[in-house]
């Protein structure tokens, strides 16, 4: 064998061994089907002097509803450290016209980072709109809940 000869007969061998993995990759990614999760929030509103949101990731007809705190502007430069807040926060949800998709309530401690309440959701069928609600009160405010509303697509 020539050095002409075996150049080619190994730039053939090497696109046979490419084409292989190519076709098997593309049979595999058309019998693989991949969810991605979009999240959606409503418009925010200032509670107990933090701003808040209601969002939802929906993933699929897998809806899982959380609450947003957060500060509502920057804090002063040089000012005094802001002090640690014990929240009363409320988060619920359910399907229009249908099942509750539940509720927690209780205490959330916040400082200065972004905290998320969570514990809501559930699987929804197709179609369905899901309406959230999440509420935060604390001393001397109360409640102004923010809501949300999102159709889980088929």
């Amino acid at each position: 064998m020539n050095r002409l000869t075996r150049i080619a007969a190994g730039a053939a061998g090497a696109a046979a061994l490419l084409a292989v993995p190519t076709q098997a990759g593309a049979a595999q990614s058309s019998a693989t089907t991949t969810t991605t999760t979009v999240t959606t929030c409503g418009y925010g509103g200032l509670q107990a002097g933090v701003w808040t949101a209601v969002c939802a990731d929906v993933t699929g007809t897998d809806v899982q509803l959380y609450g947003r705190i957060s500060l509502a502007g920057p804090p002063s430069p040089g000012g005094p450290p802001l002090e640690t807040r014990d929240l009363i926060t409320g988060l619920s949800g359910q399907i229009v016209g249908g099942a509750s998709l539940g509720s927690v309530s209780g205490y959330t401690r916040f400082t200065a980072s972004t905290v998320k309440v969570t514990g809501v959701g559930g699987t929804v069928p197709c179609g369905s709109t899901v309406h959230g609600s999440f509420s935060v009160a604390g001393y001397p405010w109360g409640p102004s809940p923010v809501t949300l509303d999102v159709v889980v697509p088929c």
